[in-house]
């Protein structure tokens, strides 16, 4: 059986706390490699290790560190069917959808090539008599990124690149379920030309994750997760004076309007609510028709499309429309909140739990769930399923489906379908959620916006990739400067303006 390592300094470095987790193949139920937890001891070890690298990385001009941005994206490119592999060999998701899982990562990579330009400070000549002032960007030192299962290759990348652009030593801890992909973008961007100890890749649990919160050396923290640790992380890491962007649960709906495309709104709630298995904080999980006809209609389009979809390994190829989910507690869960909402009255059209494939009995599969007449006040609503499960609720005016959107706790992504320019006008406008789609379903910005939702989705100031990102993993020093050439002076006494 494989054992994974950790990343240390440019080399695999075997765990020394003599703590182990199982990592599952999701499509058999089979454990298929060990991976490390990390002591805290382990942990502290390799942020001294990156803090060591990093001040001649700083003094690395951006513009050197920008080409081996350009190379590491070279490289993700070339070893893109590999990753791809390696993902859906962990997470269950299908090689297309792991493709994109990379894809998108490597887009904050390609932006990230522009560092010299997004490191520019800002410059004022003649601020008063012989004065100018002038503003720096400076790493902060020594950052972290703790990241999610369900994008392993992603949301790695949306933290490393633009930390390590900026000029920053970076400390990894990807989830210990899909370890492996980590390493393998450790060993590429070292190909493309990183020194050694900038990425290191620690393994582990709770511990790991507070050995860098605790760790006087890391300065910024950023996490991809639950609703519930997000929070954690965040007032740790705040306690501690670091900064810290940490991004939580999700209940992403989708408004359909009477004027709506109905077969588009279909399409692309089925795309949107049971690709990678519901596992994704952007899918939409609560389809908000309004009017009891458009409710209807959009049921009568849902059905047939949800019959046809294919549920199967990843290694069946494009047969395929997505896979299992990720752990056996995953399923066990997904299954439980299914059970609570027919116990709460909620109409189940379609059920996903009785889902089973021959020779793969023991894998975590679960079949496509649609539920109808759900309210607001049953756990399938309240909840982030994280799983193959599209609820309906039924609005009867606009305002109303606004005010689900609005009043619920969670804000990452919502998207309306509607002909109407003055209600999806309207609605960008008013909703209080972080991205918005106007006819669509999934409303992940390119890499030159930004990442990030609202309300208890998100807590932190910045946002993930774009400018936000630059400014994160920066921190800003101003100059004011005086050059004294004929300039007559004396001693001032009073705070009073330049000019």
């Amino acid at each position: 059986m494989q054992t994974i390592s950790h990343w240390i300094d440019g080399a695999a470095v075997e765990g020394r706390s003599g703590r182990h987790s199982d990592v599952f193949n999701p499509a058999t139920g089979e454990v298929q490699a060990r991976v490390p937890l990390a002591s805290t001891d382990e942990v502290n070890d390799a942020i001294a290790r990156a803090a060591a690298a990093q001040p001649a990385w700083a003094a690395t001009n951006p513009q050197r560190r920008a080409r081996v941005m350009m190379k590491f994206g070279q490289l993700l490119n070339e070893r893109m069917d590999d990753l791809a592999e390696a993902i859906s060999r962990e997470h269950g998701k299908t090689i297309p959808d792991a493709r994109g899982d990379v894809q998108r990562g490597l887009e904050v990579v390609e932006v990230c090539m522009g560092a010299p330009h997004m490191l520019k400070g800002e410059y004022t000549n003649d601020g008063g008599p012989g004065i100018d002032l002038y503003s720096m960007r400076q790493p902060l030192g020594v950052v972290a990124g703790i990241t999610p299962f369900n994008f392993p290759a992603m949301i790695p990348l949306w933290k490393m690149a633009p930390a390590l652009a900026c000029g920053n030593a970076m400390i990894l801890k990807p989830s210990e379920r899909t370890p492996t992909t980590a390493n393998m973008l450790a060993e590429i961007i070292q190909e493309a030309g990183l020194p050694n100890g900038l990425l290191q890749v620690v393994h582990g649990d709770k511990e790991a994750v507070d050995a860098i919160l605790d760790n006087e050396t890391v300065q910024a923290v950023g996490f991809v997760g639950s609703t519930p640790i997000a929070q954690y992380i965040y007032g740790r890491a705040c306690s501690n004076g670091k900064r810290a962007q940490c991004f939580g649960g999700a209940k992403n709906h989708m408004i359909i309007m009477p004027d709506a495309d109905l077969d588009k709104a279909a399409d692309a709630l089925v795309g949107a609510g049971y690709g990678a298995a519901g596992e994704r904080c952007m899918a939409i999980s609560v389809a908000v028709p309004v009017g009891q006809e458009t409710a209807d209609r959009l049921v009568d389009k849902l059905l047939p499309r949800i019959e046809k979809l294919k549920v199967g390994p990843y290694t069946a190829g494009d047969d395929v429309d997505f896979g299992p989910l990720v752990t056996a507690e995953a399923h066990q869960r997904v299954s439980g909140l299914i059970d609570s909402g027919v116990e709460e009255g909620a109409k189940l059209v379609v059920d996903g739990r009785g889902f089973s494939m021959q020779g793969y009995e023991n894998g975590f599969f679960m079949g496509p769930s649609l539920f109808d007449n759900v309210t607001r006040d049953m756990r399938i609503y309240r909840e982030e399923i994280f799983g193959p499960v599209l609820s309906q609720v039924r609005a009867e005016s606009y305002d109303e489906a606004l005010d689900l959107v609005m009043s619920h706790e969670y804000g990452n992504g919502t998207a309306i379908f509607t002909a109407d320019g003055d209600t999806a006008r309207d609605f960008a406008h008013r909703v209080n959620v972080g991205m918005v789609g106007i006819n669509f379903p999934i409303p992940v910005p390119l890499s030159y916006h930004t990442f990030g939702g609202w309300k208890k989705s998100s807590f932190g100031d910045l946002n993930q990739f774009g400018p936000d990102a630059f400014r994160f993993y920066t921190k800003t020093k101003t100059v004011t400067a005086r050059w004294f050439s004929g300039i007559k002076d004396q001693a001032e006494f009073n705070f009073k303006p330049m000019d």
